[in-house]
């Protein structure tokens, strides 16, 4: 069940349990749902005792399980399980990370592909992004509305059509293939949801058959020495 909607542009909408996440259709402008929770225990336990392989670690389900944790640490421990087990359930690939940052795009310095730029989520079938932040800064939503697309702004287009310098008729599909058609520019004065910390998230991809535009994205900028505890599939 929806228990309401977000009135930032409608395009959020709430729900009570994991059930009603999965199971509840995005319809209308809604293309984020997001089960809202107040988590208890210590996830920055986890965070500072999780041994860190460069700037993202993947923690596996062992070396969770295999950390000494004090009680609070352990409610968190649980949660993080229960709630990777959930997804899996519904044929899900879960990761656990620990971010201390993401690599930036230096490829093209006019316009960056990294997952620190608004962009929506691709797929060749139907399926949703699902993710959740226990620990550290969590990501925005753009309200679609708020958002262009940035090969149709006229000067980025005008500086990826000297970046191409091929036939006319590849051109689009050198925006695909480099994700440039993936990537969105808010407008000014735009209002960006914040995920926050301990909610689960399920968001709109790019997907055929889709019958909602795929939700806007990003991840947040890292607080100097503080790590990310994110969930994301």
């Amino acid at each position: 069940m929806m228990k309401d909607i977000s009135p930032a542009g409608s395009q959020v909408g709430y729900v009570e349990s994991f059930h009603d996440l999965i199971a509840t259709p995005y319809s209308g402008q809604v293309n984020a749902l997001c089960w809202k929770r107040e988590l208890a225990g210590d996830f920055s336990e986890i965070v500072h005792k999780i041994a860190l392989d460069g700037n993202i670690t993947v923690v596996e389900e062992e070396e969770l399980r295999a950390l000494q944790l004090s009680e609070q640490g352990n409610l968190a421990r649980e949660i993080l399980l229960n709630d990777m087990l959930l997804l899996e359930e519904q044929g899900a690939s879960p990761l656990l990370n620990v971010i201390s940052y993401y690599e930036r795009d230096v490829a093209y310095p006019f316009f960056p592909t990294d997952v620190y730029s608004w962009h929506v989520d691709r797929a060749p079938i139907p399926t949703s992004t699902f993710l959740c932040t226990y620990y550290g800064e969590s990501s925005d939503i753009l309200p679609n509305a708020q958002g262009i697309q940035k090969i149709l702004i006229p000067e980025i287009r005008a500086g990826l059509e000297k970046l191409y310098n091929g036939p006319a008729e590849g051109f689009e599909a050198f925006l695909t293939d480099n994700f440039f058609d993936l990537h969105y520019q808010a407008v000014p004065d735009a209002q960006p949801i914040n995920c926050g910390i301990g909610n689960l998230w399920r968001l709109a991809v790019d997907a055929p058959g889709s019958k909602v535009p795929p939700c806007l994205h990003r991840a947040p900028r890292e607080k100097p020495g503080e790590s990310r505890l994110l969930l994301i599939c």
